[in-house]
């Protein structure tokens, strides 16, 4: 936490333009009592007290440790706790506490750093109490005796300065100074060659006295033993042991072994071994067995912190006499560090059209351990685009090979190798993701190399029939595709009004109704065109194919119903069943489905009595004519075609059921007209003078018969025979919905007065002459209708259901 918001506070010091690029320097004493006022830093900083208060001036210290406080009120820095320069920076030579002086709206930072003065507060300690030295009496004036200095953690002026003996004595001297700056050394020096006999034992303190003010000293007391005899001090064999160890060694391995020698004899000769002054604090890593010499590891080594280790080492015997070598233990690296690659530019993305030799990547390697272990080599994996090049040193260039093609690969996923040449060697990958940029280069492709689409007639105004799509292989606006409708040929008009495509999602409308009947295809050219610079565009063919809808009813060619009232027609009352009376022909202007017709009965007098072919059209007698069915039948048939909705027209036609047609004599006016408004009296008033004159009429044409007989026969009141048929009836066959031809005998029934006939069709059976045709009228017998005009002298009143002209001249034909 500590670190991160030291952190949060050098990155706000540097982004920010109100910080002070100098920082506020103050002083202070350690030791100082906590509430000791330091500076007035609000004073320095160019504040004035109230901005604290109100801009919420608070300390951010570095290591999180509040070592100072901040009074608001009077801007005053002082000490929040007691301040240990020992404790704080070691013996390190100089002491800083930096931290930051933070206020708030707007925000500002000074950044104060205050040294902590070394004021001398320890007094030199030495290790032990005591020293004892065991002195041959036979040392020579000027021999050294080795003694381990005191220590003093205080710093500079304020640590250890002089030595001196006390109370001062003629046979030792004390010898303070050093081979090399930071090698000093604390020596006795014997002056005066000693007597055991005279004295046997010296005692004395040693007096370290540091160079503070006051200064401030530390004593241990020295035991000298005078020994008798023993005048030959150990010897190393070397003045300077090298030994190697591997940076991996484990905790316990032995570095080496020194090895020192005494002349003397006994208790004299016998030699122990320890760590005299040790040089730059190594000793924490090794011990010394104090018998055999063996020096071992007791903490893993690393080589990447420090190559080497020196020692001293002290060897000495029985008699108290002692010998110094140095030891130089040398830290053999081994391959534990793997390369390192550290990228000093990339690029990403770069065109697909780059040039190749283009540089993506810039890169150097390298590697802590030395030797072999340290020489890297690089390679790039399996690509075939790229490749490394040496740039200087250690640098290497990722540069492009060949051509690059986005539409291939988007992106490449390098992989850099960089391995030493240690055993086993290590390596480390480094990927570089390159992305291409898209140049315009594709044109637009269609899903289809051409487009059907179908709309139905009568559709409503910009209605949706379909879209075309095409897709560009380059990305972002040279992938963005507009569509427009382009003429096929430069030269050519604009294209159809009536359709219209979105450019931006290549939807087809149709902008207009379209009527089937008058165009059944309509083809566009569609262009697809990129955002790109320049433009690529493509073009499809769309196809419009209008599709039929059901919006033409049946029109019914017969009977025709322009006429009113309705046609009629005239039915033996002799028919049997399947007896053709007549065939509605009908035609619808739609096509397919929607134009095929079905024929239904919808209304008739008697139901029963008709039925319609379904297909055909045909109305035939579904059963006998009997003597109880009405005389005039209504009937309404339904013309309707197979569309969805389905539309229908209805063809009104009426059957006259006749036993005789010999019976049929009124004026042609009144089978076609009859007036149903006028009451039961008038219709009695006109039958009984239609009577009269009818038969006045019959017996006038009965005996002009004779003499007007050539006549007649010249004006075509006669019988046809099956040749004459085609002129008689409509060509169904042209309607295209009749499927066979029918013959039918006309027959011409006249008053006699030339001026009015009503003809009746009746097919010719097969099986029978043409001008004769067999009805049953609950007889087997047939009945031969004759080929001359049929006058009122050939009726027969009596016969049943034959019709009187009463009778006739009552029947509508609505």
């Amino acid at each position: 936490m500590a670190i991160a918001r030291q952190v949060l506070c050098l990155s706000a010091l540097l982004s920010l333009p109100h910080a002070r690029s100098e920082p506020i320097r103050y002083s202070v004493a350690e030791e100082a009592a906590s509430g000791s006022v330091v500076a007035n830093v609000a004073e320095d900083a160019g504040l004035a007290p109230a901005q604290l208060s109100a801009r919420r001036a608070r300390l951010a210290p570095e290591d999180g440790r509040q070592h100072f406080r901040l009074d608001r009120g009077t801007g005053r820095l002082v000490v929040a706790e007691r301040l240990e320069r020992e404790g704080l920076c070691g013996h390190s030579a100089t002491c800083t506490l930096p931290f930051e002086l933070l206020l708030a709206n707007p925000l500002q930072i000074f950044r104060v750093e205050v040294t902590v003065e070394d004021i001398n507060d320890h007094s030199p300690v030495f290790p032990e109490q005591q020293v004892t030295f065991k002195i041959l009496e036979t040392s020579n004036p000027g021999s050294r005796f080795p003694l381990v200095g005191a220590r003093d953690l205080d710093v500079g002026s304020n640590s250890i300065q002089a030595y001196s003996i006390a109370p001062e004595n003629e046979h030792f001297s004390v010898s303070f100074g050093s081979e090399s700056e930071d090698d000093k050394n604390v020596e006795l020096v014997l002056e005066k060659p000693l007597d055991r006999e005279e004295q046997a034992e010296l005692g004395f303190s040693l007096i370290a006295v540091d160079g503070g003010s006051p200064p401030r000293s530390g004593t241990t007391q020295i035991h000298i033993v005078v020994l008798d005899v023993n005048d030959n001090a150990p010897m190393f064999t070397q003045k300077l042991y090298v030994g190697q160890v591997s940076e991996n060694a484990p905790e316990g391995s032995v570095v080496l072994r020194v090895v020192a020698t005494d002349a003397d004899a006994g208790v004299n000769g016998d030699i122990t071994y320890q760590f005299s002054q040790v040089v730059d604090q190594s000793h924490s890593a090794f011990e010394i067995d104090p018998m055999s010499g063996e020096i071992r590891l007791t903490k893993p080594l690393d080589f990447e912190v420090a190559e080497n280790h020196e020692l001293s080492v002290r060897a000495t015997d029985g008699g108290g006499l002692s010998a110094i070598c140095r030891v130089l233990v040398e830290v053999v690296d081994v391959n534990d560090n793997a390369p390192e690659v550290v990228v000093s530019s990339f690029s990403s993305p770069i065109p697909e059209n780059a040039a190749r030799g283009t540089v993506v990547a810039l890169f150097s390697v390298r590697d802590r351990d030395a030797g072999a272990n340290g020489k890297i080599s690089c390679a790039l994996e399996d690509q075939l685009s790229f490749s490394l090049r040496p740039a200087y040193k250690n640098y290497y260039e990722l540069v492009t090979v060949s051509t690059l093609d986005r539409e291939e690969t988007a992106q490449y996923i390098l992989t850099v190798t960089a391995a030493d040449a240690g055993s086993p060697p290590l390596k480390t990958t480094q990927t570089f993701t390159i992305d291409i940029s898209d140049v315009n280069d594709n044109t637009p492709v269609f899903n289809q190399t051409s487009y059907t689409m179908y709309v139905r007639e009568n559709n409503v105004p910009t209605v949706l029939v379909g879209a075309v799509s095409a897709s560009d292989a380059d990305v972002g606006p040279n992938a963005k595709v507009t569509y427009f409708l382009a003429p096929a040929h430069p030269t050519e008009q604009p294209p159809c009004s009536c359709i219209s495509v979105n450019s931006e999602n290549g939807q087809v409308f149709v902008l207009r109704p379209l009527d089937y009947e008058q165009v059944k295809q309509i083809e566009v050219l569609v262009s697809a065109s990129d955002a790109g610079s320049p433009p690529l565009s493509a073009n499809v063919t769309v196809r419009l194919v209008v599709v039929d809808e059901n919006d033409n009813a049946p029109l019914v060619l017969y009977p025709s119903q322009d006429s009113s009232p309705p046609s009629s027609e005239l039915v033996p009352i002799s028919a049997e069943a399947g007896y053709l009376i007549t065939k509605v022909v009908a035609v619808d202007a739609d096509s397919g489905q929607n134009s095929w017709l079905s024929y239904h009965l919808l209304r008739a007098t008697d139901p029963g009595l008709f039925v319609v072919g379904a297909q055909s059209g045909e109305v035939r007698l579904k059963r006998p004519v009997t003597e109880r069915d009405a005389t005039k039948q209504k009937l309404v048939i339904l013309v309707r075609d197979n569309g969805r909705p389905p539309l229908s027209a209805t063809a009104a036609l009426s059957a006259v059921l006749l036993h005789d047609f010999s019976d049929v004599r009124q004026p042609h006016s009144s089978l076609v007209t009859e007036d149903e408004s006028g009451s039961l009296t008038t219709y009695l008033i006109i039958s009984l003078v239609f009577v009269s004159v009818l038969f006045l009429a019959s017996m006038a044409a009965f005996v002009l018969h004779k003499v007007c007989k050539r006549k007649e026969l010249k004006g075509g009141h006669v019988l046809y025979g099956a040749g004459d048929l085609q002129s008689g009836v409509p060509d169904a066959a042209a309607a295209g919905t009749l499927p066979h031809a029918y013959c039918y005998d006309i027959i011409s029934l006249t008053t006699g007065s030339g001026n009015s006939e009503f003809k009746f069709l009746k097919p010719i059976l097969p099986s029978l002459p043409p001008q004769h045709c067999t009805t049953s009228g609950g007889t087997d017998e047939g009945q031969d209708f004759p080929h001359g005009p049929v006058t009122v002298g050939m009726k027969t009143p009596d016969n049943l259901g034959t019709l009187s002209a009463e009778q006739f001249n009552s029947l509508s034909f609505n």
